[in-house]
């Protein structure tokens, strides 16, 4: 069903005109009282500072299935200022099992268009708008219009354009996906500062690095609290790396340290690898049920584990037997509950700069009921002085591009990229990016 246009901008109704910004120009960071009365149990949790910029946000949300949904009813119900979803599939009967912001009487509908009238209901002070992804990609600079992009049920193809668009204009970038039982959750928020309060320790907090991402700015002591605990507010800063180099990114030290360490180490990790190069391989978005592409995907997947130096025996034929069976397309509400959980979580943390967020790569693994975070990160400036000195020019051009230098924003918004869409039913498509 062909989604109703604007005749003034010849856009989808509910949508910003493309490279405009959709700030309120009236739009003022002082939360009223209303507000306040609204927004109280949240406000007691992360203070009126983290609650204004909250409200200040305009975040772009790419992909409304199950995951989608739950992202956008987080950040709604929380009170940012504007979310913008994207989704050009048609909705199925299937669809209707895990989506709660469409019904029945949706199907055949586009998606992000069905989802308006459900999104809009939860906030009314929050502005709900609906965009096309071929619209989107065609005019990157609309990725600067925005606080904050994430990105849903994405093949990695597309979630390395759409993380490096968000890198040339220096936005935050988050994507996740969900796999049946599985799922996980990748964070590149560029540079990133915030703030901690914690009881103050008998040793002094020293300034400087933390650790190879983390950096330690200021520490400031508070006075006691009611309990008569000394606390003190410490200022921190997170670097992180992109998508396509978190995907080649080793295990860090601490995890191959010792062989229960490394026994710990989900297994799931090399599985979602191996499905990202299983799909750069082939047309299909998953492995078929035939030996040889049964076959193809746990080689990819014992290679993924090797390259991870994890110990073989971890990676069980059981284990790549259920990933495989997850990856029929079906959803499973509680585990798009909780990862839309987290993400939105993570989201609101950022927006009000409080708390440390995810560094870099969450595996979520609903067999063992079990998230763990993993640090896949890659030293930009070490993999350009990498990709110089093996002189591949392929290497150094995505390497700089991630960088985000304004001759290669020239080079992407003039050129087409083949891209693939996740969903049933989509086909690979031409997207200038």
């Amino acid at each position: 069903m062909a989604a109703m246009t604007n005749t003034s901008n010849g856009m989808p109704n509910g949508t910003p005109d493309a490279g405009s910004s959709i700030h309120d120009p009236q739009h003022q960071a002082v939360i009223s009282a209303d507000e306040i009365a609204l927004y109280d149990r949240q406000i007691r949790l992360w203070g009126v500072q983290a609650q204004e910029r909250l409200r200040m946000a305009d975040v772009l949300l790419i992909g409304m299935r199950g995951l989608g949904n739950e992202i956008a009813k987080n950040l709604i119900l929380a009170g940012i200022n504007s979310l913008t979803m994207v989704d050009d599939d048609l909705i199925t009967e299937e669809d209707t099992g895990c989506q709660f912001l469409i019904s029945l009487e949706h199907i055949g509908q586009i998606r992000s268009t069905a989802c308006l009238a459900a999104a809009k209901a939860l906030n009314p002070r929050v502005k709900i708008f609906s965009l096309t992804l071929a619209s989107l990609l065609a005019q990157p600079v609309i990725f600067g219009t925005y606080t904050m992009v994430i990105a849903t049920d994405l093949t990695l193809s597309l979630l390395t354009q759409i993380n490096i668009a968000c890198r040339l204009h220096a936005r935050p970038f988050y994507a996740s996906s969900t796999f049946g039982m599985y799922g996980f959750i990748f964070a590149d928020l560029i540079q990133h500062t915030y703030s901690i309060k914690r009881e103050k320790s008998n040793i002094s907090t020293t300034l400087g690095p933390e650790s190879a991402t983390r950096s330690i700015l200021s520490a400031s002591t508070e006075p006691r609290n009611s309990e008569g605990k000394l606390l003190e507010t410490v200022f921190k800063s997170e670097v992180y790396c992109p998508i396509n180099l978190a995907n080649t990114s080793p295990l860090p030290a601490f995890h191959l340290s010792t062989r229960r360490r490394k026994f710990a180490v989900s297994p799931i990790l090399s599985c979602i690898r191996a499905l990202w190069d299983y799909q750069s391989r082939t047309a299909n978005l998953s492995p078929t049920h035939t030996p040889a592409d049964l076959l193809l995907f746990t080689t990819l997947a014992k290679e993924k584990h090797s390259e991870l130096q994890l110990p073989p025996e971890t990676l069980r034929a059981d284990t790549l037997k259920s990933f495989c069976q997850n990856l029929s397309g079906a959803e499973l509400s509680p585990v798009c509950a909780f990862l839309g959980g987290q993400v939105a979580q993570d989201v609101i943390n950022v927006l009000g700069a409080r708390e440390q967020p995810i560094q870099n790569f969450v595996v979520f693994d609903g067999e063992e009921i079990k998230g763990v975070t993993y640090c896949l990160w890659t030293d930009m400036q070490a993999a350009m002085q990498e990709a110089v000195s093996s002189s591949s020019s392929a290497q150094v051009e995505a390497v700089t591009a991630v960088g985000g230098s304004e001759e290669n924003e020239v080079v992407l918004a003039d050129s087409s990229l083949q891209v693939g869409m996740p969903a049933s039913g989509r086909s690979g498509m031409v997207v200038p990016v």
